[in-house]
């Protein structure tokens, strides 16, 4: 499909809709029909911009629903599954941030888009390059900018025990490409690493615990240390703090159904919104039709509150909306559209079941008083928000895939970069902002314990939910020399900081996240200077 710009412009839509090479699996929008087709030759720059800009977008779009919808319900899950938050979340007591739910829910985008990108073979360069990019980045830029802002001394066994798993998953990796195949049992592997690495965590972190109980075990510098008096975290989702919670009566009162529905419902709150500086309140602007549309079909549940966020008119309509969405978003609606019998559709038998028992629900419960099944709507929660982040991934892959075609780049540049930066800039400013906070050792350990989920059940479970009973492989064929680069650069900056970290007594200063910022720019132009054959290296 890379040929269709040595042809001549008026061939392109030709070429394009003639090439089965060019046919986009999934997705609703075909973008490589739309910017050679609908778009005249001599406004490809404009339909560029508007992809680039649908592209962002697509990026907020992940970002909001993960940190509002997706892990907001995970936390209600491993609360009524009575599951310690020292294995489910990022507790401020203890270093297991990355491990289980949390990680699941930092990592929902990463995953998503590696499910998504190793779905078709064109495109699992992307998977890779963002896997191997975003682990770069991490270890580099991010794991750099920690010790630039707040010098500290590093959780020591904490920090080598991440690093050994990490290097073991690097090359793992590295050894699948090379073979250039991942089998059923190399992608159970993958997963089993991980649940290994967890039972480690727990393990470690409960003998020293013990330890400490005992008095045989001083605190050392290696614990991260425990927040004595910080800030109360925001409670996200649906009529969270951030849309005006901090302003409700004291004393009780009855409200509608219908004055329920319309404060549930909105996003903003204006009393916030007029002390915020204008950059925070353009930013809520673009956010405002996404969270409305999440506010709609995603249902969140609250263990924090005394209600549980239970809101009987919006959640009564979350059981018609919900499972719309979801058979409406699965495999592109491909589901949703087919004709029982060639007769009735399969959304209108969802809708159908759906208002039945939504109507039951608002019959059977009250306003103030959510019901004691109230916990399965976080269920409900947690399969929608899954379902909208699977949407957008899939876009985001299709779109990036389209990009590389125009301007001739490979998946793997593309993943490097532009999928790599979008996925971690949430994680970069959040572990910049714990640093600042004067919590440099729990942000240093963040950058390890998500991208190790990232990539041992990005890459594990985006395989194994490709193999198929008569073809258990699935086959990885870096598209260019490039993913050489990206893993000796990945296996290059761990070794760096696996020897040079105890060789200064676990004490990072600002000269060493100097040469971890340094490196980064110069993997940077050498991956670029290969991406266009400038520097030239001989693939195994």
């Amino acid at each position: 499909c890379w040929e269709v710009r040595k042809h001549n412009n008026s061939e392109w839509c030709h070429f394009i809709r003639s090439n089965p090479d060019c046919r986009l699996d999934g997705g609703f929008l075909d973008y490589l029909d739309g910017v050679f087709c609908a778009f005249p030759p001599r406004l490809l720059p404009l339909a560029v911009t508007l992809y680039a800009l649908w592209l962002l977008y697509l990026f907020v779009i992940l970002g909001v629903t993960a940190e509002k919808f997706f892990c907001p319900n995970l936390s209600a899950i491993s609360t009524n599954l009575k599951l310690s938050h020292n294995v489910a979340a990022f507790s401020l007591t203890c270093p297991l941030h990355g491990v289980t739910f949390l990680a699941f829910g930092n990592g929902a985008p990463d995953v998503f888009s590696a499910v998504v990108a190793f779905s078709d073979p064109r495109t699992a360069g992307l998977a890779i390059g963002a896997i191997f990019g975003a682990g770069v980045f991490v270890t580099s830029v991010v794991a750099g900018g920690i010790a630039l802002v707040k010098p500290f001394t590093a959780a020591s066994r904490p920090f080598l025990r991440d690093a050994i798993f990490y290097m073991v998953a690097v090359f793992l990796t590295f050894m699948v490409l090379y073979l250039g195949r991942i089998r059923l049992a190399e992608a159970l592997g993958y997963l089993g690493l991980y649940v290994f690495y967890v039972l480690t965590v727990v393990l470690c972190t409960w003998i020293h615990r013990r330890q400490r109980r005992d008095g045989l075990a001083p605190a050392g510098p290696w614990e991260p240390e425990l927040p004595t008096d910080v800030e109360e975290p925001e409670s996200s989702g649906t009529n969270s703090s951030d849309y005006g919670e901090e302003y409700r009566p004291l004393l009780p009162s009855r409200e509608s159904s219908l004055r329920i529905l319309a404060t549930a419902l909105s996003p903003l709150d204006q009393r916030k919104w007029r002390r915020k500086p204008w950059y925070w309140r353009l930013f809520k602007a673009l956010k405002v039709p996404v969270e409305m549309v999440l506010l709609l079909t995603v249902p969140v549940v609250d263990p924090d509150k005394e209600d549980l966020n239970w809101k009987r008119p919006l959640n009564c309509l979350h059981l018609l909306t919900s499972p719309l969405l979801c058979v409406l978003t699965l495999k592109s609606g491909a589901y949703g559209l087919y004709q029982i019998q060639g007769i009735f559709p399969v959304w209108a038998l969802v809708t159908l079941v759906a208002s039945a028992l939504a109507l039951i629900v608002f019959m059977a419960t009250s306003n103030e008083e959510p019901p004691k099944y109230h916990c399965a709507f976080a269920f409900l929660g947690f399969l929608a928000s899954a379902m909208w982040i699977n949407a957008a991934a899939t876009e985001l892959v299709n779109i990036l895939r389209t990009l590389g075609v125009i301007f001739q780049l490979s998946n793997t540049v593309l993943g490097l970069t532009l999928l790599a930066w979008g996925n971690s800039i949430g994680d970069t400013f959040s572990d910049l902002t714990m640093a600042r906070q004067g919590y440099p050792r729990m942000a240093f350990s963040a950058c390890f314990g998500g991208i190790i989920f990232n990539i041992l059940v990005g890459v594990g479970l985006g395989c194994l939910l490709q193999m198929t009973s008569s073809q258990p492989l699935v086959k990885l064929e870096p598209d260019s020399p490039l993913v050489w680069v990206l893993a000796g650069a990945l296996g290059l900056s761990l070794v760096f900081s696996f020897v040079t970290v105890p060789a200064q007594c676990f004490q990072l200063g600002k000269a060493y996240g100097a040469c971890l910022i340094a490196y980064y720019l110069l993997f940077l132009c050498v991956a670029l200077l290969t991406e266009f054959r400038v520097i030239r290296f001989p693939t195994p």
